[in-house]
């Protein structure tokens, strides 16, 4: 649900409007606007973003751990329209235990990279993703180093 706060921003109106179920909430603090997605929605409000509201380019995609708190990761967005000169970050939470949200590489092809690099770092699994392998670290590598359980001394063999 869109808090009363948000009302005012277009934006975000408009995605409580395509689909209220997918709003879960948001914040606008330093001039910068996000709003919190259902995992299970994000392809859709980000197809509406861009064919409807013209946030054509996808800066990033990104992950943070919140370890030890449940849902544990965090898949941020952040989208840019240059038309209208505005930009929205979107936020999903993911539960720790097997981590997954849908791809949104159908919306920006350009997705396929970022969301490979969550992936390798994070462990995060895209569903639908068309090319889902590591970028950065070796494919024999075990674990994902940014995690914040992930041990930082010690033998890795």
């Amino acid at each position: 649900m869109l808090p009363d706060n948000l009302r005012e921003y277009a934006v975000a109106v408009a995605v409580e409007a395509f689909d209220a179920e997918a709003v879960k909430g948001g914040k606008y603090d330093r001039n910068e606007l996000t709003l919190e997605i259902a995992p299970g929605k994000i392809a859709s409000v980000c197809g509406f973003l861009k064919f409807d509201q013209a946030f054509v380019r996808l800066s990033t995609v990104t992950a943070v751990d919140r370890y030890p708190a449940e849902p544990r990761f965090e898949v941020v967005y952040h989208l840019h329209s240059v038309e209208h000169n505005a930009r929205v970050r979107l936020k999903c939470l993911v539960r720790g235990e097997d981590p997954v949200i849908e791809s949104v590489t159908g919306v920006w092809r350009g997705a396929n990279w970022y969301e490979r690099e969550v992936f390798d770092l994070f462990g995060i699994q895209f569903i639908g993703h068309p090319d889902l392998r590591r970028i950065m670290l070796p494919d024999d590598w075990e674990g994902h180093p940014l995690r914040k359980d992930y041990p930082i001394t010690g033998s890795r063999v």
